[in-house]
């Protein structure tokens, strides 16, 4: 008997139940059975003195109704019995949700208990024919799998069905790819020109001390010109300088001639007039270089060429378009050096920065945009990356249009140019010849030139200061060495209104919506897509990232040592908990301090996709790779090592230190709620920093999420104490969802809470005391399942779209 009810009540009670499975069965009916099908009646003596029979008790003469208290208990009432001793009695218990919460799942046991049946012959014999078809019923089903199993399988199941469909798929494209007929890539290309007209671009004013009601006011008449009127023509084999102060356009210009996302409003036209290829494809070169330091310089090449070059190109060729691109821009001697970065000295900023310009050279660019490329470098390094530039434009083989803005050029530096534009304002002071020309001109028209001096100091200083009759008498020079574009019979037209442009973004997504559709036109056809299939862009970002991984293993030892160290520390705090009041509450917060440490280790997970945040809008701005083909790879190489495997290890190490439920089924069913958990704090911490460049508002925003979680969980507020204005807050927080579920999961397993209050011995089920310290319902392992594959499917779908439709470079 129960160790507390004994304690009550110490006299023998004896308890007489009568079945009633069906009156037909019974020999005589009302006398040797009685009441309808399915009833049961209960006598209870304690003392000798009957105190219950069926639903009512007997105090002295009178008596106590007990039908209203025995109604409210649901579900099924089982009375399961043992094997007989040899004194023909059995053990024999009780069985039904209520009494296990407070006795456990062995029910309320009941001793010596003896039983027959009282049945007509008729029925026996028909039983008796029947035992050996029950008995293999009942085994089927005691075999059979619970409904929870059934459909964890089956989603398992489903999500590899769609992986294995999603590769078949993609095997199947890439095959079709590399079918393609497959052309000679050395052979000689005429290049395309490039011509832009009355190109202008507007961004909204802002006004000092302008509030929300001066901007909604604004007008599409209240707007800063950036370029205004610009006009300019290259033609291939040739390279033009972009010169002008501080502020005069250069870079919003270049940007516009290749085509990247401008927040403003453009306006104008960009042509391509081509003389043998289909389509134009453009290499831009930023200010900044931004590459992956752990590579070598044949990796980071090569990588681009996998990725750029058709999928039809044999690997062979693109590892010889790569050792041509080195060769060209004499990084022969650096060619297996690491990149590296400020922390890690590899290559030098010169040699960084031909390297960006290898990056787009293996994609064979007929026409090559840079951003300063010179910037920052010494006078040397400089001149080297002038003379490849020029080499590059005047290559016979291929003649590419070379463009470049260049801050301050040197003498030297300056001549090595073909063609000369001149923005002073937003607007072509000079456009055309380059060397002594431009100086001539502006001779020609008053402001006098002196012989010796450089001609780029001399352009700089007309443009900081011009004169306005400058602009008065402003007709650029136009160099073309073929037809015009309209006389050309093999330029390609099409036009994209304001392929570059997002009105409804300015100033980072706060434009008032009053500026027009912009007439922005382009005509020649960009390459504007991936050149290769999902499943080679997978392969080859999952090529690179294991390289990473492989040569800064530091990250990844570092999270697995963590890992086994707070494993120890966890478990040695919780060393072998009891299984008395107490003790389950340390094994709840044992639960708890896995959870919140799942919930702030994974903030190392926003802080690397910031870091590499760089990196992927560069590559995605340049076709690379699809997003989904990165978010992939952030997966695999992220999730995996870094998040799923320390969890698993802190988990496992403090589980068996901590004695909690010592059977496999409850360990895998404790770690599959961790590592759901873990997805969704990992996908959530990608959300974040997704959403805001700004990484310290991103760990900010997290960690507080993490404070909300840990007060909303459970553990150090009941939630039925939370007044109901902040208490549905409970169901927005999936730590709540991970403890109780991990909580249930070890009750579940018949932990029995042996205590002693006041002398008084306590043997009930932890399910009770679970209910009663935190408020968790013991049936709610599967529904916590599914909220948190809903969290996952939500921050998953969250990321996915972010990162497809903001996760975009915008200038």
């Amino acid at each position: 008997m129960n160790p507390t009810l004994q304690h009550v009540y110490p006299l023998a009670s004896t308890l007489n139940i009568l079945r009633t499975l069906n009156p037909s069965y019974t020999p005589l009916p009302n006398i040797t059975g009685f009441g309808s099908n399915g009833t049961v009646y209960a006598q209870l003596f304690y003392a000798g003195v009957e105190q219950f029979y069926s639903d009512s008790v007997f105090c002295g003469s009178g008596s106590l109704n007990l039908a209203g208290i025995l109604h409210t208990l649901s579900g099924t009432l089982e009375i399961s019995c043992d094997a007989p001793s040899s004194n023909n009695t059995a053990t024999c218990a009780f069985k039904q949700s209520v009494i296990a919460q407070v006795f456990g799942s062995s029910g309320l046991t009941l001793s010596g208990c003896a039983f027959g049946e009282c049945v007509g012959q008729n029925i026996i014999d028909f039983v008796s024919s029947n035992s050996t078809a029950t008995d293999t019923e009942s085994g089927s089903h005691s075999n059979s799998l619970g409904g929870g199993v059934i459909a964890g399988l089956a989603v398992v199941g489903g999500l590899i069905a769609f992986a294995l469909v999603v590769l078949l798929v993609g095997w199947r494209n890439q095959r079709r790819a590399k079918q393609q007929p497959f052309g000679n890539m050395n052979g000689t290309h005429g290049g395309s020109a490039i011509e832009w007209s009355n190109i202008s671009y507007f961004v909204p004013s802002i006004q000092p001390g302008s509030g929300l009601s001066m901007r909604l006011k604004r007008r599409s008449t209240d707007q800063k010109v950036v370029l205004d009127n610009v006009s300019g023509v290259v033609e291939p084999g040739q390279m033009m300088a972009i010169l002008g102060p501080s502020g005069a356009g250069k870079t919003t210009l270049i940007e516009i001639l290749a085509g990247k996302s401008k927040t403003g409003r453009t306006m104008g036209a960009v042509m391509f007039p081509s003389s043998d290829a289909t389509d134009t494809s453009i290499g831009f070169v930023p200010q900044q270089d931004i590459l992956p330091s752990t590579l070598t310089v044949h990796e980071a090449l090569l990588f681009a060429a996998r990725l750029r070059l058709p999928e039809y190109i044999p690997d062979s060729e693109k590892l010889a378009r790569v050792d041509d691109v080195v060769e060209k821009l004499g990084l022969t001697t650096v060619r297996d050096v690491r990149i590296g970065d400020g922390e890690k000295r590899g290559i030098s900023g010169g040699e960084m920065r031909r390297v960006s310009i290898g990056l787009e050279l293996v994609a064979k660019p007929q026409i090559l945009i840079l951003d300063e490329p010179t910037s920052g470098l010494d006078s040397v390094s400089a001149a080297k990356v002038a003379g490849v530039l020029h080499e590059l434009a005047h290559d016979p083989k291929e003649r590419r249009v070379v463009i470049a803005t260049i801050h301050q050029p040197s003498s030297q530096l300056y001549h090595s140019f073909d063609q000369v534009a001149l923005l002073s304002h937003g607007r072509t002071l000079y456009s055309g010849a380059g060397g002594f020309a431009p100086a001539t001109r502006f001779s020609s028209l008053g402001i006098p030139y002196h012989e010796g001096y450089n001609v780029a100091d001399y352009l700089l200083d007309v443009a900081s200061d011009p004169p306005i009759s400058l602009f008065q008498s402003e007709q650029p020079q136009r160099v073309r060495t073929s037809s015009p574009l309209n006389s050309n019979p093999n330029a390609k037209e099409i036009s994209m209104i304001n392929d570059h442009a997002d009105v409804n973004t300015m100033e980072k997504g706060q434009g008032d919506g009053s500026y027009e559709e912009s007439p922005s036109t382009r005509r020649g056809k960009l390459n504007s897509s991936c050149s290769t299939t999902f499943l080679t862009q997978l392969q080859v970002l999952s090529g690179r990232e294991w390289k990473i991984l492989r040569r800064d293993y530091t990250l990844f030892v570092t999270h697995v040592a963590v890992a086994a160290v707070l494993g120890v520390f966890v478990g040695g705090m919780y060393f072998k908990t009891g299984i008395t009041i107490a003790g389950f509450q340390s094994r709840v917060g044992c639960l708890f301090f896995l959870g919140a440490l799942i919930a702030f280790s994974t903030l190392s997970a926003l802080y690397h996709v910031v870091e590499t945040r760089p990196l992927f809008l560069r590559e995605r701005s340049s076709y690379y790779y699809s997003p989904t083909a990165w978010l992939v790879t952030r997966f695999i190489f992220d999730v995996l090592p870094l998040r799923i495997i320390p969890t698993i290890i802190v988990a496992a190490i403090t589980y068996w230190m901590a004695g909690l439920a010592h059977d496999a089924a409850h360990f895998f069913k404790f770690l599959f709620i961790l590592v759901l958990y873990t997805l969704a704090m990992t996908l959530f911490n990608f959300l974040l920093a997704c959403l805001f460049t700004n990484g310290g508002i991103a760990i900010l925003l997290s960690a507080l999420t993490a404070l909300y979680q840990m007060t909303y969980a459970g553990f150090f507020v009941h939630l039925n104490d939370i007044p109901p204005v902040l208490r549905w807050l409970q169901w927005l927080c999936p730590l709540k969802y991970t403890l109780e579920a991990l909580s249930v999961n070890e009750v579940g397993s018949g932990l029995m809470i042996q205590d002693t209050l006041q002398g008084v011995p306590v043997d009930v089920s932890a399910s009770l005391i679970m209910n009663l310290l935190f408020g968790f319902g013991s049936n709610n392992y599967y529904r916590d399942v599914l909220a948190l594959f809903a969290f996952i499917a939500g921050f998953g779908l969250g990321v996915i779209g972010v990162v497809w439709f903001k996760v975009r470079e915008r200038r």
